[in-house]
């Protein structure tokens, strides 16, 4: 079963399609980089996948599960990492750790591990989230999808914000997450490091997607 299908798929904000016809598959242990300048519409796509958005037309499935019936079960199985980290300023890195992995129903054992893999020193696991540097807060953020163990990951520029060791931390864990099964979709402005990740690349313009040659 593939983890994403987008058949036509039109997502409409404030009557502007974001979304123009959107046509997507995407199979689990795939990485596919979705390309585009500001407003193609490729945090859009995210949304949608993750279930946070409505479709307006067309059809869509996530996980198997109905993007018009049954969007509560798809967010339950994503992980997404938008531009905004989705972090509790006043919770330390390990409380809002702990936090996400109560809402998701795993167990909080995985949370050092998740946070000494993102690379956050031990030091500043218990400082509040509003205290961290930008690149701190975006570790943090990717450490509470490692914990929750999603089944498609959803990264919005998923190098923003990070210095060379945290991007190449963030490869080693989108590498691994692949590899053990999940689905990847990155988005980004740019190749630039996310194009070494991919398996697939797929560009995105005016809402509409089209495959690149060669990817």
């Amino acid at each position: 079963m593939g983890a994403v299908r987008l058949r036509g798929a039109v997502v409409l904000l404030g009557g502007f399609p974001a979304l123009a016809g959107v046509d997507l598959g995407v199979e689990r242990g795939e990485v596919v980089l979705v390309r585009g300048a500001n407003g193609a519409g490729k945090s859009t796509l995210l949304h949608l996948c993750a279930g946070l958005m409505r479709l307006s037309a067309g059809q869509g499935e996530v996980l198997g599960c109905d993007l018009g019936d049954d969007r509560a079960a798809v967010r339950r199985r994503v992980g997404l990492l938008g531009h905004e980290t989705a972090l509790y300023g006043e919770l330390t890195a390990a409380e809002n750790l702990r936090l996400w992995a109560r809402a998701s129903r795993v167990g909080e054992a995985d949370v050092p591990g998740a946070l000494e893999m993102l690379g956050l020193p031990p030091r500043l696991r218990d400082v509040p989230a509003d205290r961290l540097s930008a690149g701190q807060r975006r570790r943090v953020a990717l450490a509470a999808i490692v914990v929750r163990r999603p089944e498609l990951w959803l990264l919005d520029e998923p190098h923003a914000g990070l210095d060379s060791e945290g991007r190449d931390i963030v490869d080693t864990v989108v590498s691994a997450a692949a590899a053990a099964g999940a689905a990847v979709v990155l988005a980004s402005h740019e190749a630039g490091p996310a194009g070494g990740l991919a398996t697939r690349t797929v560009t995105m313009a005016g809402g509409m997607l089209a495959e690149e040659p060669g990817r």
